[in-house]
C-alpha cells in the first residue's frame, strides 16, 4: 500500500504546447501566490506534492507529449511521490471524457477557461482585481501579453476553436494596465498573442482595432519593444502597418500563418483567401515597411495536395522570400471539417515535402543573413550561454527566431539590457558579432 506524502502543500504547474498556454500557467502561478500558497512551474527538485498540467492538444505529437506527461505523474501518484494530480489545458477541454476512465489517477480534468474551477480545488480564491499579476516563467525581460482568447475563423483543419471556443477580445485599457504592471517589473519587451490577433476589437468595438491597441501599449513606459504574433492573412487592418512603420516601439516584424498558395488548398482548407490575395498582402507588407521581417508558417501534405500543389508552394517560398518560416505536417484532427476528407498524402511525403520547403528557407535564411554582416542592431541579451552573450534584434522573436551570439570576452553585458551589435559573421540560423561600446 502506497503512503501518502510527508511534503508541505506546494504546486507545480508543467506547461506543454504554445505561448498561449505558457500566459494561462503565469496567471494561474499568480492567483496561487497571490493566495499564499507556494507554486513552481516545472519544478527540477522533488518538494512539490500537487501538480497541474497545462495540456497541448493541437496536432498529434504535441498530444502525445501531453499524455505522455500525464501518465509519468499518474505513476509518482501511484508511487507516492505526489498526492494530487490535476489536468488542464486544451488536451483536457478536448478530451476530458476519454480520458477520465483511462487515467483514473488524475483528480480532476479542466477546460480551457475553468481558472476560477481549479482554484477552487486547490482551497484558492479567484481574485478578479489581479489584472497583470503573472508569476513569469520567461526571462522578466520580456512576457507574452495575450490580447484575446478563442477564435471565430472556420479553418478545416484546426481544432482550436473546439479547445478555445469563440474569440473574446480583452479591453484595451485592462491590456495597458497589465502592460504597465510588467514594465515595473522590470519587462523590455511585450510579445502580443492571440489564436487570432486580426481579429481583435471586433467583437468589443464592432470594429479592428488593433493598430489603437499597439499604440496604447507603446504609450507605457519602460516597454521598448512590442511584438505582433498570429495575425490572420484575411481581413489584416493595414493600419497596423503604419503603426509598425512609425512607431520606434514597435518592432519590425509580424507573425502571419499562411499554410499555403494554392487556390485548390486554400480553398478546401477555407482559409478565405487565395493565392492573388495572399501574394498581394505579402507585397503590402514590403511596400509600407520595407525593413520588416514576416514569419509564416505553412502545412505540407494537407488532404488532396498534389506534387503540383507542393511545387507551387516551394515557388511561393522562392519567390516570396520570408526572413523566417515553420513548416507543419498535416495532422489529421477529429471533429474537424477536414476530418471528413481522406486523409490521402503518406506520412513519409509529407515529411519529404516539408523538408524540402525547410531546406529552400536555409539558403533564403542564409542569404538575408549575409546581407547583415557589417551592419549594427540593437541587441536585446536574453542569456549567457557556452562563452556568449545570446540576444536578438528587433526582427527576431525568442524560441522560434534567430539569435545573435557575442563572446563573452568581448565586453561586459547583463540579461535583460539592450546592447549595439555590429555583425561579423552569419549562418542560416545564427549572427555573431561584437558590442560596439
Amino acid at each position: 500500500m502506497k503512503t501518502r506524502t510527508l511534503k508541505k502543500n506546494k504546486v507545480n504547474i508543467v506547461t506543454l504546447g504554445c505561448s498561449k498556454n505558457i500566459y494561462d500557467s503565469e496567471v494561474l502561478m499568480g492567483q496561487l501566490k497571490a493566495n499564499g500558497m507556494e507554486v513552481s512551474h516545472e519544478s527540477a527538485v522533488d518538494d512539490f506534492n500537487i501538480v497541474v498540467i497545462n495540456t497541448c492538444g493541437f496536432i498529434d505529437n504535441a498530444k502525445e507529449e501531453s499524455i505522455n506527461t500525464i501518465l509519468r505523474f499518474a505513476e509518482a501518484k501511484k508511487d507516492g511521490q505526489v498526492d494530487k494530480v490535476y489536468v488542464t489545458g486544451c488536451l483536457s477541454e478536448r478530451y476530458k471524457g476519454d480520458l477520465k476512465g483511462e487515467i483514473p489517477e488524475v483528480d480532476r480534468w479542466f477546460g480551457t477557461r475553468e481558472l476560477p474551477a481549479i482554484l477552487k480545488t486547490l482551497k484558492a480564491d479567484y481574485k478578479a482585481e489581479l489584472i497583470g499579476e503573472r508569476l513569469l516563467t520567461t526571462p522578466r525581460h520580456f512576457a507574452y501579453l495575450k490580447i484575446s482568447e478563442g477564435c471565430d475563423r472556420p479553418c478545416s483543419f484546426c481544432a482550436i476553436p473546439l479547445m478555445r471556443g469563440k474569440h473574446i477580445s480583452k479591453p484595451i485599457e485592462e491590456l495597458v494596465i497589465e502592460a504597465q504592471k510588467l514594465a515595473a517589473g522590470g519587462t523590455r519587451e511585450l510579445i502580443m498573442i492571440a489564436q487570432d490577433s486580426t481579429y481583435y476589437g471586433l467583437d468589443l468595438y464592432k470594429e479592428r482595432k488593433l493598430a489603437a491597441l499597439m499604440e496604447a501599449l507603446a504609450g507605457v513606459d519602460g516597454i521598448d519593444w512590442i511584438r505582433l504574433h498570429y495575425a490572420f492573412p484575411n481581413g489584416f487592418p493595414e493600419d497596423v502597418l503604419d503603426v509598425v512603420r512609425n512607431n520606434p516601439k514597435v518592432c519590425r516584424y509580424i507573425d502571419i500563418p499562411l499554410q499555403h498558395v494554392s487556390d485548390d488548398v486554400l480553398k478546401s482548407m477555407r482559409r478565405g483567401v487565395n493565392k492573388e490575395k495572399t501574394y498581394r498582402l505579402v507585397n503590402t507588407f514590403r511596400e509600407k515597411v520595407p525593413d520588416m521581417a514576416i514569419r509564416t508558417t505553412l502545412i505540407s501534405g494537407y488532404p488532396g495536395e498534389t506534387q503540383k500543389h507542393h511545387e507551387e508552394l516551394l515557388r511561393f517560398v522562392e519567390d516570396m522570400r520570408f526572413d523566417r518560416l515553420g513548416v507543419f505536417t498535416y495532422s489529421h484532427e477529429e471533429n474537424t471539417h477536414a476530418y471528413l476528407l481522406n486523409d490521402d498524402v503518406p506520412a513519409d511525403v509529407k515529411q519529404e515535402r516539408a523538408n524540402e520547403i525547410m531546406e529552400v528557407q536555409r539558403g533564403i535564411s542564409y542569404d538575408l543573413n549575409q546581407a547583415r554582416i557589417g551592419h549594427t542592431y540593437k541587441v536585446l541579451i536574453d542569456r549567457v550561454e557556452g562563452g556568449y552573450f545570446i540576444g536578438r534584434t528587433e526582427f527576431d522573436s525568442p524560441e522560434v527566431d534567430n539569435e545573435v551570439l557575442i563572446p563573452v570576452n568581448d565586453s561586459y553585458a547583463r540579461v535583460g539590457d539592450f546592447a549595439e551589435v555590429k555583425i561579423d559573421d552569419a549562418q542560416e540560423f545564427d549572427l555573431f558579432g561584437h558590442f560596439t561600446s
